[in-house]
């Protein structure tokens, strides 16, 4: 069985396609087709003539993620896999630009680009999926518009949040995690400080999830009140953007329970079992790890979230420990608002974040080890398919605690110990001697004797 490879680099109504052999020459030169019935039927066309010449060929075909314009090629090439051995793969364009930098590839074109996602294919044939069809791909397309709207509402609080400030700040009270819903529906029909404390108790109390004690309270806030703003522009944007925020999360909602009704994904319930994960994030966070199994451990996922440490280490010391924050921002995003609703509702977690407190760490420091911790929950119950059980993470924790034994010479200095005489920078001098003085105090405290040398 001979192996070809396809590469596909796709721009915005066409693609460039070109076919290479194993060795990286060229079977076929490049050559341009339109995304439309006609190039799609262009491409089933080559294909079929080529494999007439060549019936005991593999052909592995990949398009580069462009944001969306890959999918029909994608599409296509899935359906041409009824007809021809075909194995077709979606690549991400990071892989292809490191690929490109790795070559010395200085001039880019379109045509270069398609020979690079080739050359890909065979460079990296273990970080590659071929795919059969894209199970997720109508839940995507819709997950891509519910963050759209989110993103709008984002806007719409923030706004409103201003408004308050001046209408009625004591309102904000309420609001330090989220609007609530009755807040909104409150602000409806009393939109300032001075509308709410012109209304009566009844009124009120008759908003949802508003009691008459509540409503009691609110009022009298509102009568003492340091609101500046009482105007009918103020009050009136008020109203308009409580209106439109409880119409868009109206519409998300309903935009969540259609792909729960149409794509029922068992996943869904596994990471709701974890406190703090609801229906939204648990369907974009599953959404973005997709199959947990292309991932072939917890530091890959913790990876491709951009959770794994990056620092730099040089002989002379080490510079900026941190969360390296590499890949896409979008599931780095929903994992942070999980933690954040998980370190106060979420008694493990918020355990956990107050240990590193306590150890020092800065408040962010410890809300990224709470971020790594909820990751490797979430791998191990996709990878296990159980529900969340904090007692099998403290089994877990206990496990990996470091065993207390006595610090030896590094493995690096095998073959010679280090030596003070060696050319070397003050800093490195200082490091050689504090790992000295260490050895020196083990030797103390365990009582170990060096053997006495001699020469003869």
């Amino acid at each position: 069985m001979t192996s070809y490879y396809l590469g596909i680099d796709v721009s915005k109504g066409y693609a460039d396609f070109v076919l290479i052999d194993s060795q990286k020459q060229i079977s076929e030169k490049n050559f341009q087709l339109d995304d439309t019935f006609d190039g799609h039927q262009k491409v089933f066309q080559f294909l079929e003539s080529f494999f007439e010449g060549h019936p005991d060929a593999t052909v592995h075909a990949a398009v580069e993620s462009t944001g969306g314009y890959e999918n029909n090629w994608f599409d296509a090439l899935n359906k041409f896999q009824e007809y021809f051995n075909l194995k077709v793969a979606r690549l991400n364009p990071k892989g292809i630009y490191h690929n490109n930098q790795a070559s010395l590839k200085r001039i880019i074109t379109d045509k270069v680009s398609a020979k690079t996602i080739a050359e890909y294919l065979i460079n990296y044939p273990e970080k590659v999926n071929y795919e059969n069809s894209d199970y997720f791909y109508p839940v995507r397309r819709k997950w891509n518009l519910i963050r759209s709207f989110t993103k709008e509402k984002v806007k719409y609080l923030n706004q409103l949040e201003s408004y308050l400030y001046d209408a009625n700040p004591d309102i904000l009270v309420y609001c330090k995690d989220g609007v609530p819903k009755w807040v909104l529906k409150l602000l409806q029909q009393f939109p300032s400080a001075w509308a709410l404390a012109n209304a009566t108790v009844d009124q009120v109390a008759l908003i949802p999830y508003i009691s008459r004690q509540r409503a009691t309270g609110l009022i009298e806030n509102a009568k003492l009140s340091v609101a500046s703003a009482n105007d009918i522009l103020t009050e009136n944007s008020i109203i308009i953007l409580a209106e439109d925020i409880l119409r868009i999360e109206k519409r998300i909602a309903e935009q969540v329970d259609l792909i729960l009704e149409h794509y029922p994904l068992p996943e869904l319930e596994l990471l709701k079992s974890f406190k703090s994960i609801g229906d939204i994030s648990s369907l974009g966070l599953l959404i973005e790890i997709g199959v947990v199994e292309r991932f072939p451990s917890v530091k890959h996922l913790a990876s491709f979230f951009g959770l794994h440490p990056a620092f730099k280490m040089s002989g002379d010391g080490t510079w900026g420990i941190h969360m390296s924050k590499e890949g896409r921002k979008e599931p780095r995003a929903i994992l942070y608002m999980v933690t954040l609703t998980a370190i106060n509702h979420n008694p493990y977690i918020k355990e956990i974040y107050i240990e590193n407190l306590k150890k020092g760490k800065t408040k962010m420091d410890a809300i990224g080890v709470c971020m790594h911790k909820i990751l490797r929950i979430i791998y191990g119950m996709l990878k296990n398919n159980k529900s969340f059980n904090p007692e099998i993470d403290r089994k877990n924790r206990e496990k990996s605690k470091p065993s207390k034994t006595m610090r030896t010479q590094s493995k690096d200095r095998r073959f010679q110990g280090p030596d003070q005489n060696a050319p070397i920078s003050r800093r490195q001098n200082k490091k050689r001697k504090e790992q000295e003085q260490s050895q020196d105090d083990n030797i103390v405290i365990h009582e170990i004797k060096n053997p006495a040398l001699s020469y003869g």
